[in-house]
């Protein structure tokens, strides 16, 4: 959500700016700008819409040397617009700011700072900033800024340029994230790691509430009293390539082919010699001695893996699991017992809902296992502990490869408490790590599916709803297969248990309606084929999604897409490729923009 880059150096600022806010296109927006001190003057451009936009109007403008910093907007406070575009400046435009987040107070500081006569030209929060810097401002930038944060309640990833200081960009953290590239004669930020990776692959995190000064050969960072801070770099060991499409169509598709390989990735870090080690984070035996029950807290496609969780957990460990949405979590005085473990799941690792719920976890005692994909985030630095995924980056906005490596976690977890309470026997335990073993070779045969998948989508992705259904483990997953459609296609989806379509729901199904009927688990098959039986009988259209050996009768599916055998228990870490493609195609076939669906974000760090 919003994208910042910044860049102090010799290099020529313009395509610096620019080639770090296109890497950060992924993260959702409406508009782009940049500033840059050159000359002595401080210069602002921005346009509403696409980046390209501000490229062509940036075409031939030459600042080597120059400091600057860029932005890519997703609406929170005002329309999109050229006004509300970010970088924002203060009345004598001798200021800019970009800015990521929230200010939650920012109504009572511009009506304050109307009082003392300063206009206000956007509707944002953020300008806000560039008027109480300029207010603060004495002839030094950082005790300025240091002084504008102190007075901001909420969120904020800050970086602010000056005129009257042309070597220099400060920045300022709190709750959103923002890191440091440390190169060679020249310095950056960005919002994420993707946008520097050209110039150098050591990054610095700042922690909340930091301020640091950025030049070209120095970085300085200080805490909120004003002290130095010391920072390790931390050197970023994938490849930059890893963030391009690689002759795929779209950033999507090339990651849902990435999914075997993530997923192997996942489970070889923590799997040795047939044994799944998890002691680092903790899921050890006292752990599991004192244990009365689990959380799980996350959002969106996260939370559709944390709902996975709580069934397998519950199945393998007899464990009670609630399983939270972190945007209610922290509203309804969740009770929970010192020292009771929450896992935590979020890709970036710095979803704001997820963090403020596992702060709230943590104040109340519990212990906290965070699985995410991105080093160095927040959540990471502040859990107890924390089961990396191993993901690589993703960049499409709707979640494929992190989503199969968070089930991939849960599975881990959810065996090693199996096994270290005594509810897996070895046998169990060992023909269950086996399974998982093959997943990752059993998915390159499902990625097979997708010809069959194309072809049907060409066929329907003019209908206007769909229904998924399922029973159990099947249920959680039409949640996940349901958000992928309406999240990249804008098709209306709803998935229900489908023993529920009868208390009101079949009603709304009539002729050619399209039900899409996952139907994997054997010990509920039957159940599943009398659901897909009624709905038929009022004119749906089906797609069935079951395994090679199932007996799905021939007259009741339109289609069927048939998976390679495994046990019952894995069947989400197949099932959900198919639902991941089947949205893609729809996508495709509606000529909408896969990677960058309309309203949404990447990493969504505002509440």
């Amino acid at each position: 959500m919003c994208g910042i880059v910044g860049y102090a150096g010799g290099r020529d600022v313009v395509p610096v700016l620019l080639n770090g806010l296109k890497k950060l296109e992924y993260r959702g927006y409406d508009s782009a700008g940049l500033a840059i001190v050159a000359g002595g003057r401080l210069e602002v451009k921005k346009t509403k819409g696409r980046l390209g936009a501000l490229c062509s109007l940036m075409e031939g403008r030459k600042a080597p040397g120059a400091v600057g910093i860029g932005h890519t907007r997703w609406a929170t406070h005002g329309e999109p617009s050229f006004e509300n575009s970010h970088p924002h400046t203060n009345c004598a435009g001798d200021i800019a700011v970009v800015h990521n987040g929230i200010i939650e107070n920012y109504q009572k500081l511009k009506k304050w700072l109307q009082q003392e006569g300063v206009v206000f030209v956007s509707e944002t929060d953020t300008e806000v900033v560039a008027h109480l810097i300029n207010r603060f401002y004495e002839g030094d930038l950082l005790a300025a800024v240091k002084a504008a944060v102190s007075h901001i309640e909420g969120s904020y990833a800050l970086g602010v340029v000056s005129e009257k200081h042309p070597d220099m960009i400060v920045a300022a953290k709190k709750d959103s994230p923002l890191v440091i590239g440390a190169g060679r004669g020249e310095n950056l930020i960005a919002s994420d790691i993707p946008a520097i990776l050209e110039y150098t692959r050591d990054v610095l995190f700042l922690e909340d509430r930091e301020v640091a000064v950025i030049t070209r050969n120095a970085v300085s960072i200080f805490d909120e009293y004003g002290m130095p801070a010391e920072r390790e770099a931390y050197h970023v060991d994938w490849d930059a390539a890893q963030a391009e499409k690689g002759g795929y169509e779209h950033f999507m598709i090339k990651e849902i082919h990435e999914e075997p390989r993530a997923m192997a990735d996942t489970l070889m870090s923590r799997c040795r010699d047939g044994m799944i080690d998890l002691s680092d984070i903790g899921i050890d035996e006292a752990l599991v001695r004192d244990i009365s029950k689990v959380g799980i807290v996350a959002c969106g496609t996260a939370y559709h893996a944390g709902m996975v969780g709580k069934y397998i957990i519950e199945k393998l460990a007899r464990i009670p699991v609630e399983a939270d949405i972190a945007s209610e979590f922290r509203y309804r005085d969740p009770l929970i017992v010192p020292g009771q473990l929450m896992i935590i799941i979020s890709q970036s690792g710095e979803t704001a809902d997820t963090l403020a719920a596992m702060r709230e976890a943590k104040k109340r005692g519990a212990k906290i296992a965070a699985i995410v994909n991105v080093v160095g985030s927040t959540i990471a630095r502040e859990a107890d502990a924390v089961l990396y995924t191993h993901a690589g980056p993703e960049i499409a906005v709707a979640s494929t490869k992190a989503y199969n490596t968070q089930l991939m976690a849960i599975y881990m977890i959810a065996l090693e408490l199996g096994r270290l309470s005594g509810h897996l026997d070895t046998a169990d335990y060992q023909r269950y790590v086996q399974g998982l073993n093959r997943i990752p070779a059993l998915m390159n045969t499902v990625l097979q599916t997708k010809d069959q998948i194309s072809r049907f989508a060409s066929q329907q992705f003019s209908q206007s709803s769909v229904f998924f259904i399922g029973r159990g483990l099947d249920y959680v997953l039409s949640m996940e297969a349901s958000l992928k459609l309406k999240e990249i296609s804008y098709v209306h989806s709803e998935a229900y248990a489908a023993g529920e379509l009868k208390h009101g729901t079949i009603a709304l199904i009539e002729d050619g309606t399209l039900v899409v009927a996952t139907a994997m688990q054997r010990s509920l098959f039957d159940k599943t084929v009398s659901n897909i039986k009624e709905v038929k009988a009022r004119g749906a259209r089906v797609l069935a999604v079951c395994f090679e050996g199932s007996d799905m009768p021939a007259d009741i599916a339109d289609e069927v897409i048939r998976l390679p055998e495994t046990d019952d228990i894995f069947a989400p870490l197949l099932a959900v490729t198919p639902m991941q493609l089947f949205a893609y195609y729809m996508t495709v076939e509606k000529g909408f923009d896969v990677d960058k669906p309309r309203n949404l974000a990447k990493s969504v760090t505002v509440e």
